[in-house]
């Protein structure tokens, strides 16, 4: 196996705490306390950061590094489907598409979750649908990461749970 440094501790800090706090606030928190407030506070906070290290952040940290690409994710999805086995030191294409999903809902959740907390929006019930949807959209991301994940471990031989944890990918050497 050859270890490849991929995923710096600033990655790894956000990805896990966005998650921890993204769990708590699906299971955990009743949507009328303020820890609830405070955790859609503290994600857009870190998702802000992870933007902004997305820009001035290591290599692999940067969105050069895996932009979004319809048509690449495309041609991803019909190499998977041929049993093609390509390995990717940062996102593959499908996780990249992902990755901006996930960026994009997570910050749309937290802005309508604020907006129903001020004057203009207070009590406006289009509004709070929509933090719902999109509360629900996210789920629907977090489950497709999930099993997107599983199967990348599973068909590229590589443990994208342990690399995120020791910002290390284990690739398998030839032969392997």
């Amino acid at each position: 196996m050859h270890r490849i440094p991929v995923w710096d501790i600033f990655v790894r800090i956000t990805h896990w705490t966005v998650a921890a706090l993204v769990l708590a606030e699906l299971s955990l928190l009743d949507e009328d306390w303020a820890v609830h407030r405070w955790a859609g506070y503290a994600v857009l906070a870190l998702v802000a950061l992870r933007l902004v290290w997305g820009l001035i952040g290591p290599r692999h940290a940067r969105f050069s590094d895996f932009p979004p690409s319809l048509q690449a994710a495309r041609a991803h999805l019909a190499g998977l489907l041929r049993g093609h086995r390509t390995l990717h030191l940062s996102h593959n294409p499908l996780g990249a598409l992902m990755a901006y999903n996930l960026w994009a809902s997570l910050v749309a959740v937290c802005l309508t979750g604020i907006a129903m907390t001020t004057r203009t929006f207070w009590g406006v019930e289009l509004v709070e649908e929509v933090h719902e949807v999109i509360a629900h959209w996210v789920v629907i991301s977090v489950v497709l990461h999930v099993a997107g994940v599983a199967f990348e471990t599973w068909h590229s031989k590589v443990n994208l749970v342990k690399a995120m944890i020791n910002g290390q990918k284990e690739i398998p050497g030839p032969g392997k």
